[in-house]
């Protein structure tokens, strides 16, 4: 596709959600089952546009930064009104059916996937891979950048991760190299790990065989993930590596309480992350903050069952780099083996930070250790390490953090001799021992190489 605009005139619009759209170059309304997929309201947002006599719109609320460079100057005159606008410059639609998928859920779709994407790709402005309703097998799949322009991933149907881990070199779909990503859609990644679980050796051995995770992004910037679903990750559902300025926003994402390593978002070496409306239960962190991130955002997330809301572990290897800016708001644990965690290993090889992070308006459940910070994080039977984490923990706050512990210990602050937690506080705890067999429904809490204050109704009591 990619026609000009005297073939397809509403190859620029100014869209809205609800009801109409101005296309500038036909002059006309389009109603809302008119309406191209960039321009429905899985992208657009904002209340109806209405239209005025001639060239001139009426929008209320503000206007987006994404506007094409045409219409920015078109519109100009009404910047200082603060319109709301979803921009679409569309260069055509890629539906991986023309390109020779079928969506039987058996025959591997996996060559058509990759030239839907790379056609997509090639095309400037905004183009669309779109995957219609139906089951896909597809393999190992590569989607990688730069591309000409803004890319979108319109997921309707459910893919099928092949189980057959022969034809695996890494993971199962990377996002590489982009600069522009919208998935969206409804749809599911189905990842099929049942059948790899058993032989993943990770829980056990120090150095083992990773499984391909579902979705990676690498070296992304610039993208938002919504409305879609991750399900049976062979390994971690998604994975975050150097990338900047990543939303993801109402996703499901689930796996059994005992598959092993299914993380559902892990992010390492990012910037401007943000997480939001999420559903997540796996065997392994909800989501898992690795090193070398800044300003990371997790918001309303519904999180078990799972290991909780993790920062670390940290302090393994050689070439790690600090944790800086954390901020996790109004979520709810439900029956994990943690809550809020920070986890580091002993004897690190290189001095880190991980700093300025607020915890706040937390609801546990049945969590078992509902603030926890471990610097002699150990997940083996053993570890060989001696000395003391040399990553320092400071500039913490848990805030208003409520509900039940599965442990007497709900609150646990373990910090490192060498370099200890500083400037540690709690304000306006109230957590609660589900109690044991003997009736005992005292809840405690411990501080080691601790520093810090504790402010309002601190339940259990304070260490610090």
């Amino acid at each position: 596709m990619g026609a000009s605009s005297d073939e397809e005139p509403r190859s620029r619009l100014a869209c809205a959600t609800s009801n109409g759209v101005w296309n500038k170059a036909g002059g006309t309304v389009l109603g809302r089952a008119e309406l191209p997929p960039e321009c429905r309201s899985d992208l657009c947002s904002g209340p109806i546009l209405r239209v005025a006599p001639a060239d001139r719109l009426v929008l209320p609320d503000r206007l987006m930064p994404t506007l094409p460079i045409a219409l920015s100057a078109w519109l100009e005159p009404f910047a200082a009104a603060r319109l709301s606008w979803c921009v679409a410059q569309s260069n055509g639609v890629y539906n991986v059916k023309d390109h020779g998928a079928t969506g039987n859920g058996h025959t591997d779709d996996t060559k058509a996937f990759q030239a839907a994407w790379d056609a997509s790709c090639a095309a400037s402005g905004w183009s669309t891979m779109l995957v219609p309703e139906g089951s896909y097998s597809v393999g190992p799949l590569a989607f990688k950048g730069p591309c000409k322009g803004v890319k979108r991933l319109e997921l309707r149907g459910q893919l099928l991760a092949s189980t057959n881990l022969n034809v695996y070199t890494n993971n199962w779909i990377d996002f590489q190299y982009i600069d522009g990503l919208i998935i969206y859609g409804g749809g599911i990644f189905n990842g099929q790990g049942a059948s790899a679980w058993p032989h993943n050796e990770c829980p056990k051995k120090w150095s083992c065989k990773l499984l391909p995770m579902s979705l990676v992004f690498s070296f992304v910037s610039n993208a938002v993930v919504k409305n879609i679903s991750s399900i049976d990750s062979k390994l971690f559902h998604m994975h975050i590596f150097s990338s900047k300025n990543l939303e993801f926003q109402s996703l499901k994402i689930s796996a059994p309480g005992n598959s092993p390593n299914t993380d559902g978002i892990h992010i390492a070496d990012s910037t401007n992350i943000t997480i939001a409306n999420a559903i997540i239960g796996t065997g392994d962190d909800c989501i898992s903050i690795g090193p070398g991130n800044t300003n990371l955002t997790i918001l309303n997330v519904l999180c078990g069952p799972g290991h909780g809301i993790s920062v670390g572990s940290l302090g393994k290897n050689s070439n790690e780099k600090d944790v800086v800016g954390l901020t996790v708001r109004n979520c709810a644990l439900n029956g994990t083996t943690n809550g809020l965690r920070i986890k580091t290993w002993k004897s690190s090889p290189v001095p880190l930070t991980a700093a300025h992070f607020v915890y706040e308006n937390i609801i546990m459940h049945n969590v078992y250790n509902p603030i926890i910070i471990d610097q002699e994080y150990c997940p083996y039977v053993s570890c060989v390490e001696k000395d003391p984490s040399r990553v320092q923990i400071h500039d913490i706050k848990f805030t208003n953090v409520r509900g039940t512990s599965s442990s007497r210990e709900a609150i646990k602050f373990v910090c490192s001799r060498s370099v200890p937690c500083a400037s540690v506080e709690l304000n306006d705890i109230d957590l609660h021992y589900t109690g044991d067999a003997t009736g005992n429904a005292t809840a405690t809490s411990t501080c080691v190489n601790i520093h810090g204050r504790s402010n309002g109704n601190v339940k259990p009591s304070s260490c610090i």
